[in-house]
């Protein structure tokens, strides 16, 4: 079996004609298909139900395309490994970040490093759930959380302060909250799930139970209710630069005790080698959050006086 005709048979299936995989592979549309006919008469199967204009999977098609795909990621390892240093990145990316950082962040990362890598492709996965890196098939993960720094299976990437924060309107309406005790008498809004909100407090920690009507199992549904007055969210910093700026949101400060801080980790399968495809997104995102990061301590900075 060629690596080459499983390789057009996993990028039509993606690009959804054999013509546009042909294309991205910089051949023509008659050896794409030759290719495509010389595997499936190898295996004994049809793979694909091929028109003019379309295609799809055979249910053999679908059955082999993990395993095609597989074959083929894992012939770019091998080669990564053998060369190290070779430039660019090419392959299929496949990694998952909550939906607000994938918007702010990854996404607009895109554009750039497909058009420097024409080998490379991106699946994002935009979810505030947390995926088995392994058994989804993902090479990266983002995650903003609390983890200890390992170099062999996360790297930190950039601080995440959160701040609490609520609609003027809600202010108005139900005051400020003076101590981390007084939330308890706050509409605060948490994710699905969370029972607790912590913070730093006296050199320790302290965890306040919150008595919600409301949760949302995506961070950017607390921020939505938030805006709209619903109530208090504890949400990162990077997350409402803009609300703030604009006067949609206010900043909470409590007397005596801050957020929590979490940071930005790039998580890796610990089964995988950091192929080049993985490091040139993990370097542009570093750039990006540094950028991110700079600005924000411009405009925090208070107006120098004459």
């Amino acid at each position: 079996m060629d690596t080459n005709d499983v390789r057009v048979f996993t990028i039509a299936v993606v690009a959804g004609s054999l013509a546009a995989a042909a294309r991205r592979l910089g051949v023509t549309p008659m050896a794409a298909s030759r290719s495509l006919t010389s595997l499936e008469t190898g295996l004994g199967v049809r793979l694909l139900h091929r028109t003019t204009r379309s295609l799809s999977l055979t249910a053999e098609g679908e059955t082999f395309l993990p395993f095609a795909q597989a074959l083929v990621e894992n012939e770019e390892e091998a080669l990564a490994r053998l060369r190290p240093d070779a430039d660019g990145a090419s392959g299929m990316l496949r990694m998952t970040t909550s939906v607000a950082f994938g918007l702010k962040f990854v996404a607009p990362l895109v554009p750039e490093l497909l058009e420097k890598n024409p080998e490379l492709r991106i699946v994002l996965d935009l979810s505030d759930a947390h995926p088995d890196l392994i058994s989804s098939g993902m090479d990266l993960a983002i995650r903003i959380a609390r983890l200890r720094d390992s170099s062999m299976i996360a790297q930190k990437l950039a601080d995440s302060p959160r701040i609490l924060v609520a609609a003027p309107d809600y202010v108005e309406r139900h005051g400020l909250p003076a101590s981390v005790d007084s939330l308890i008498d706050h509409q605060c809004l948490p994710l699905a799930g969370g029972t607790h909100w912590t913070f730093v407090a006296g050199g320790g920690e302290k965890h306040v139970r919150l008595a919600s009507r409301f949760s949302s199992s995506s961070i950017e549904g607390c921020r939505s209710v938030c805006l709209a007055g619903g109530g208090i969210a504890l949400l990162s910093a990077w997350n409402v630069t803009e609300d703030l700026a604009a006067g949609h949101l206010v900043r909470i400060s409590l007397g005596d005790g801050t957020p929590e801080p979490l940071g930005i980790w790039a998580v890796y399968p610990t089964n995988k080698l950091l192929l080049p495809k993985v490091r040139v997104l993990v370097s542009a995102l570093r750039a990006s959050l540094a950028a991110h990061e700079a600005f924000q301590t411009r405009t925090e900075r208070p107006p120098s006086m004459a």
